[in-house]
């Protein structure tokens, strides 16, 4: 199994539209599960803000394989999240192991 894990810095934002950024963004990423077969497990959760630094969002993925991985990163309905999140993103931060 391959762990895909993405952290996401959010722009600077006030602090209800940061909340609304961060639920639509959630529901985004969620829905990625049932758009994408090849999508094992995901989880996606946000920091505590206890640190002005931290990353504010983390996503989780498994997949059976790099090829499925690769499937994934490639397929229409992610990079369709993976844009859209680049309105709301100043920086992310990602990690592909095996486990």
């Amino acid at each position: 199994m391959i762990n895909h894990v993405v952290l996401f810095k959010l722009n600077d934002y006030q602090a209800e539209e940061k909340r609304k950024v961060i639920t639509e963004m959630k529901s985004l990423l969620e829905g990625l599960k049932e758009k994408i077969k090849e999508v094992k497990f995901l989880q996606v959760g946000t920091n505590y803000d206890l640190n002005a630094r931290s990353y504010d969002i983390a996503l989780i993925t498994h997949f059976d394989n790099l090829e499925a991985l690769n499937e994934y990163r490639d397929h229409p309905e992610h990079i369709k999240v993976v844009e859209k999140i680049a309105l709301w993103a100043t920086s992310r931060a990602a990690v592909d192991f095996e486990f």
